[in-house]
């Protein structure tokens, strides 16, 4: 794929290689030596854009993220797979693919930390980042700058935040020792930690409710513990007031 925007030229071949040349309008060049067996699809004096293919095959995932972003590279993933699957005659909706196209793409690689509690080079969570920084930027801080990263499926499930999940997967011993080093916590957020330890799932038309029942459950709690509190305030109160009178009358 084309690293930046311009013109394309041919410099002096080495042996076996071409050496493609892209030009852009400031002047600044990139260079790509390419196997002579290799199809080039571009000639010289051709202006291509950035991430646009110059020699024929299958593009780099990889590449295709850091050079033309999130929604190019899903767009991609997508059309790859259907393709595959329409040539049996299967019919599956995009939305599934783009499904687990989201959870290959949810992690970010830290490149600046900022005014954050992150390290350079961590892997988080996209979500977290963005809530993050959004609380930096009110607080008037740096926030940390990222890079997007594309896992594998394996990759991806075992980066989960749920070692629950992680470990009914794959690396079972490897996934368990690392949580139990790092004191991790599980919060059973998604559905596969829930039916793994017998609770109902977060999901479906009852889960509104069950959420409702939940807070208003815990609300009661908390006036009950207030009311005791409360009512134990007042005795404590009430007995230092006799143990005061009886010391006066003696």
């Amino acid at each position: 794929l084309a690293e930046i925007t311009g013109t394309v030229s041919f410099g002096k071949e080495t042996k076996g290689k071409v050496r493609l040349q892209i030009t852009d309008p400031d002047g600044k060049v990139w260079e790509e030596l390419v196997p002579k067996e290799k199809n080039i699809l571009v000639h010289e004096g051709q202006v291509v854009n950035k991430g646009e293919s110059i020699v024929d095959g299958p593009a780099d995932p990889q590449d295709i993220l850091r050079l033309l972003g999130i929604e190019e590279l899903a767009r991609y993933i997508v059309d790859e797979v259907q393709d595959v699957y329409r040539l049996q005659g299967v019919k599956i909706n995009d939305k599934h693919i783009e499904v687990i196209v989201r959870q290959m793409l949810r992690r970010v690689v830290i490149e600046n930390p900022g005014e954050s509690t992150y390290i350079a080079g961590e892997q988080v969570e996209r979500s977290e980042l963005l809530n993050t920084n959004e609380a930096l930027q009110k607080d008037g801080k740096i926030p940390a700058t990222y890079s997007n990263l594309l896992l594998g499926i394996t990759k991806a499930s075992l980066s989960t935040d749920s070692f629950i999940s992680a470990a009914s997967f794959q690396e079972t011993t490897r996934v368990l020792t690392e949580a139990a080093i790092m004191g991790k916590r599980d919060e059973l957020r998604g559905l596969k930690e829930n039916v793994i330890v017998g609770r109902l799932i977060p999901a479906g038309s009852g889960l509104a409710y069950h959420q409702a029942r939940k807070a208003k459950d815990e609300m009661d709690e908390a006036e009950r513990r207030a009311i005791a509190e409360a009512e134990e305030a007042e005795l404590a109160g009430e007995t230092s007031v006799d143990a005061a009178t009886d010391g006066g009358e003696a």
